[in-house]
C-alpha cells in the first residue's frame, strides 16, 4: 500500500461541474469518503455545479457513471465505493469488473474519471484509508480537480 501522496496543485473549483456516483453499502465508510471529496472540492471556492448520486453498491458505480457522462454537462466524474474482501472472491470480481468498465468510459466519453473504490482485505484497513491517515477521499478529490483542469486546458 502506497503512503506517498502526491503533491496536490491548489486549483480554483469554480469553472467546474463534477458529479460523483457514491455506492451505499458500507454505508459509514462510503459516507465517510463522500464527506472527505467534497470537503476537498469545496476547500478553495464552490464549484460551478455538484450533482451526487447514490447507488446501491460498486457493481452499480459504472452505471451511474455512464448516465451522467451521457448528459454531457461534466467535467469531471468521481465513482466512491467500499470493497472488503468477505469470506469468498467475489471482492475481486466487483473490483475489477467496476474498474474496466471505468476505464471504458473513460475511453468511451473523452471524460476524466476517478476510480474511487477502496478495495481493501479487511475492515481496519479501508477505515485507514478513508478515516485514517491515507484519506483516499481527499487523494480522489484532487486528482479530480486537476484532471478537470487538464480537460479544461485541452477541450
Amino acid at each position: 500500500m502506497s503512503t506517498d501522496s502526491p503533491t496536490a496543485p491548489i486549483i480554483d473549483p469554480s469553472p467546474f461541474a463534477f458529479g460523483i456516483i457514491c455506492s451505499r453499502f458500507n454505508e459509514s465508510l462510503t459516507n465517510s469518503l463522500l464527506d472527505r471529496v467534497i470537503t476537498v472540492l469545496q476547500d478553495h471556492g464552490k464549484p460551478a455545479d455538484m450533482v451526487i448520486e447514490r447507488v446501491p453498491g460498486s457493481h452499480e458505480i459504472p452505471a451511474g457513471l455512464s448516465l451522467l457522462a451521457e448528459s454531457g454537462r461534466f467535467s469531471c466524474l468521481i465513482g466512491l465505493g467500499v470493497v472488503i474482501k468477505g469470506s469468498t472472491s467475489h471482492h475481486h470480481l466487483v473490483a475489477e469488473s467496476a474498474g474496466h468498465a471505468i476505464q471504458s468510459l473513460v475511453i468511451n466519453y473523452h471524460l476524466p474519471i476517478i476510480n474511487g473504490i477502496v478495495v481493501t482485505d479487511d475492515l481496519a484497513t479501508a477505515q485507514e484509508r478513508i478515516t485514517g491517515s491515507l484519506d483516499r477521499g481527499r487523494e480522489f478529490a484532487h486528482a479530480a480537480l486537476e484532471m478537470a483542469s487538464f480537460r479544461q486546458k485541452w477541450i
